[in-house]
């Protein structure tokens, strides 16, 4: 394979270098994939898009942690270009709730992709070493063509028998009917390595069935945050799933091929004559397995009993709108050894709680608030307005002052020439509503713009917030992160805000038509508030995700 030398360009290699470098090493390599390995990265290998292209397979793992930070899946052809690009998503876009990085070195174990790469990335400060061996990237692949020959564990006859029948009976309860996905049971197994179990129930949406039952609260929390970010591109998506940590039962929904086409929404559709399940285990550097070890196996028949009998102890309690605490011990019999077990089921709500602060406010840390979230609204700029990023001299900011509404801040710093402005333009009556709002509402504490998600469109976003003095921030504007004419805005606004100190303004003004359109003054002024320009991380913001409501009338 010949490909041609390139190097990052020094704005690459800027963007770059301000990411956190950390003292680890990191393995990377592209090797052939065959159809089967693709099916356990999440790629669907009998999709003609994908069949035929997609024979190569790049990986970076992070040989510190152990943790799998990208993988792209390349036509054979492509050039190396290919692993430089792998590496970059790395840092910058990690799998999973991994933290952006670079690494202090990466090992390679092919001579061409280490020529490539010490000549691509000369310029980022990081280590490019070849090494004959790279462990962790072996051991991924060596599982995977374990799953490609179908090599799986034989269990005995009668633990499958008695996985299938508690299967079967959880069907019959229904669990999804009662409790959604983030309604967690914990199951305190403390035997085969396994301490504490962590079950979310599938269903409620109607689109699958099942459970997922995590080994750690952790695992259940990165996928939960990962997957409720709305920004995700279905590939993306699939690799979150295969980065979980968990057992799982899924059912297999068999309909009559008599049974008429499926109509399009889940509840509508035909009942299934036969709901088949499936067992396996997901895990961050094996990826989809389906065959169970025995003492996998074995757990997963503890729990599946458990729960099947907690179900129908409070069938009442959990078919309730409350997720309460509930909490009791089953003795099972052992299926290995036929001795007693005990293991305790209990709900936990506090979780539940948690993954709907977590995911409502898209945080990131494993430990999760304990505050009151704010809120977010898109209601106080009038339809039709003209929102504007300018500047004005200080002689037009003293006259500006003059207004009726006008919030002083007396700990801003020394007033430079020029204050940047954010200028909200309408009709003076509706100018004046929103004057009388933002002074109900405490005044506006801060400015900032914070990157957001459209789950709708994919479209990345800097959103403008006012943040109000009662804690609320309110949209005034949303720019498209990739738009040039957007993104050199944001910079112009960025450089004044460093000019001044941080410091700029908000006016409310009237004059949407006329001669004043555009570049109001103090004469269109209706309200003007002295304030801040501050960062996303000086106001504890998180990237934010839009939702919609719909509208039924």
């Amino acid at each position: 394979m010949t490909t041609p030398m390139y190097t990052l360009s020094p704005f690459t290699c800027a963007r770059l270098q301000r990411l956190p470098k950390q003292p680890v090493v990191w393995e990377g390599d592209r090797r052939p994939i065959s159809e089967g390995m693709l099916d356990a990265f999440g790629y669907d290998s009998s999709a003609p898009d994908e069949e035929d292209e997609a024979s190569d397979c790049i990986l970076w793992v992070d040989g510190t942690e152990g943790a799998l930070r990208a993988v792209t899946i390349i036509p054979a052809d492509t050039g190396h270009e290919a692993v430089a690009r792998t590496l970059l998503h790395a840092m910058e876009h990690p799998q999973g709730a991994i933290a952006p990085a670079r690494p202090h070195k990466i090992l390679v174990c092919d001579r061409e992709i280490h020529f490539f790469l010490r000549g691509a990335l000369q310029d980022l400060d990081v280590t490019v070493d070849y090494a004959e061996t790279l462990p962790i990237i072996d051991e991924i692949f060596e599982s995977l063509q374990q799953q490609d020959e179908s090599i799986e564990s034989e269990l005995p006859e009668a633990l499958e028998q008695a996985l299938n029948h508690q299967a079967h009976q959880l069907w019959e309860n229904a669990p999804w009917n009662n409790l959604a996905d983030d309604q967690i049971i914990k199951v305190e197994l403390n035997q085969w390595s396994l301490d504490t179990l962590y079950i979310s129930v599938l269903g409620m949406a109607g689109l699958e069935y099942g459970l997922l039952l995590y080994r750690s609260l952790e695992s259940l929390t990165q996928f939960r945050q990962t997957a409720t970010l709305g920004t995700l591109s279905t590939r993306q998506m699939q690799q979150a799933f295969l980065s979980q940590d968990c057992l799982f039962l899924n059912f297999e929904l068999i309909r009559e091929a008599d049974s008429g086409p499926l109509l399009p929404l889940p509840w509508m559709q035909s009942a299934p004559s036969e709901a088949r399940p499936e067992f396996g285990s997901l895990h961050p550097l094996e990826g989809l397995r389906t065959a169970l070890e025995l003492e996998e196996a074995a757990a997963l028949r503890i729990c599946l009993e458990g729960l099947n009998r907690f179900l129908e102890d409070h069938e009442d309690i959990l078919s309730s709108a409350d997720f309460p605490d509930l909490s009791s011990r089953y003795t099972l019999t052992n299926p290995l050894d036929q001795t007693p077990f005990t293991i305790t089921l209990a709900n936990c709500p506090e979780i539940t709680a948690q993954l709907a602060v977590a995911e409502s406010f898209g945080s990131t840390d494993s430990q999760f608030p304990s505050f009151e979230l704010p809120r977010f609204r898109d209601d106080y700029v009038p339809e039709g307005s003209m929102v504007l990023l300018t500047r004005l001299p200080q002689s037009t900011v003293q006259a500006i002052r003059q207004g009726k509404h006008y919030q002083a801040n007396t700990q801003l710093p020394s007033e430079a020439d020029m204050m940047p402005m954010v200028a909200i333009q309408t009709s003076r009556p509706k100018a004046q509503k929103l004057a009388s709002q933002l002074q109900a509402a405490k005044g506006i504490e801060a400015v900032c713009f914070n990157p957001g998600g459209d789950p709708m469109t994919g479209d990345t976003l800097q959103l403008g917030l006012l943040h109000t003095g009662d804690g609320d921030f309110h949209l005034f504007i949303e720019f498209l992160a990739n738009d040039a004419h957007d993104s050199k805005l944001l910079e112009q606004w960025r450089q004044w805000c460093q000019d001044s100190n941080g410091v700029c303004g908000v006016m409310v003004a009237s004059g949407i038509t006329g001669a004043a359109r555009g570049k109001p003054g103090a004469r269109e002024n209706v309200a003007f508030f002295e304030t801040y320009c501050k960062t996303p991380a000086e106001l504890d913001l998180p990237p934010l995700k839009m939702s919609y409501a719909l509208d039924w009338e």
